[in-house]
């Protein structure tokens, strides 16, 4: 029996609160269909900077790249948010991204019929909204150079640069090109080309690389533009593929679509093996939600939920995790809800209880 080796690192925040209920589904997968999972620890962002000085050490980095996936819960909070600090708990995750090669983040958005009333929009605008957001993770403004503050005569400076190479567009284009070719036919291409020449050049290599995919039907939409369409008629989209600060912005926006971030799981994927998989890392999307950190009130199904990506993307397990998935359904189903998407027609349970839940349900 193979035993797959997996990095955790639960981080800050209620991180290690669902990374908790995420290892109990593990359990339950197990048991039911005969894996070993093999866990290695690692302290990251806030707590690592509290024990070591630094958010992502390099053994952590070390123990990452012999891994077959990373589990990430969140990192950063109150107690390290200052913006004149040289050391800064998102460096962790900034680390492990550009360190393992990881390029493409994959945001599922789909919206449970289940859910349709916990959300603040419309439910008939809602209807049939089952997207992925690809954002591109190792390039554009978070990376560009220079990067750094001065002051001068005339006061306080500061500079960001957004630059990409043809070949960082290129590889995240194609990413969203061959999953759209494996859902329903449309790749919907996000940049900002009436103003950056970035964005230019992102359209132009978009529009010669759909030569290649005539399957796909490729459509060019601004970005401003793409937040306003998101609310307003979010069904119509398939695969979105944009560039890193679009893309961190746009994914947030979009969780709104499920009625909480506490139902999206999210995938920071690389290169490739044959049969699809590599090394992946697997994080709920929703932060360290410092204010209710400790309460038991976290929803952990986002994390829940990346484990069966991780499942699928890095260990090629797709029956388990659509057993895992499946539960998820079924136990929204029977009326169980966290507090963050609880509506009053259900029964509203605790961190604890909802992964007891789900990891019962994947056990039948």
């Amino acid at each position: 029996m193979p035993a797959y080796p997996i990095l955790l690192a639960p981080g800050d925040g209620i991180g290690p609160e669902v990374l908790e209920e995420g290892l109990k589904v593990l359990n339950a997968v197990e048991r039911r269909f005969g894996h070993e999972f093999q866990y290695e620890n690692a302290l990251v962002g806030g707590a690592a900077i509290d024990e070591y000085g630094i958010a992502l050490r390099d053994d952590t980095l070390d123990a990452a790249s012999r891994s077959r996936a990373v589990l990430f819960g969140a990192v950063g909070g109150p107690k390290w948010d200052d913006p004149q600090a040289s050391v800064r708990p998102e460096q962790a995750i900034l680390g492990l991204r550009k360190g393992l090669g990881l390029f493409a983040n994959i945001r599922p958005v789909r919206v449970n019929p289940l859910l349709l009333a916990d959300s603040s929009i419309k439910s008939e605008v809602l209807e049939g909204v089952d997207m992925v957001v690809i954002r591109e993770l190792t390039g554009g403004i978070y990376f560009g150079k220079p990067q750094k503050r001065w002051e001068n005569t005339r006061g306080r400076q500061a500079v960001d640069t957004m630059r990409y190479s043809e070949r960082e567009i290129e590889r995240i284009l194609r990413t969203g090109f061959e999953l759209a070719r494996g859902r329903r036919g449309k790749l919907t291409s996000v940049d900002k080309a009436n103003v950056l020449d970035t964005s230019r050049l992102w359209r132009e290599i978009a529009t010669e690389l759909a030569a290649e995919y005539r399957d796909v039907e490729l459509e060019h939409v601004l970005v401003d533009a793409c937040a306003m369409h998101l609310i307003t008629h979010p069904a119509t989209f398939d695969v979105i593929v944009t560039g890193n600060m679009f893309g961190d912005i746009l994914t947030d926006e979009a969780s709104v679509l499920a009625g909480s971030m506490g139902m999206l799981p999210s995938a920071s994927l690389g290169r490739r093996r044959r049969n699809g998989t590599g090394i992946g890392m697997y994080e709920p999307i929703h932060g360290t939600a410092p204010d209710i950190a400790g309460q038991g009130i976290a929803n952990p199904l986002a994390m829940i939920l990346s484990v069966a990506l991780m499942l699928r993307h890095s260990l090629a397990l797709e029956e388990e995790a659509a057993a895992i998935e499946e539960a998820v359904d079924g136990v929204l189903a029977e009326g169980y809800r966290t507090a963050d998407i609880e509506s009053g027609s259900g029964s509203t349970v605790d961190t604890t209880r909802m992964g007891t839940l789900v990891a019962e349900r994947l056990a039948t």
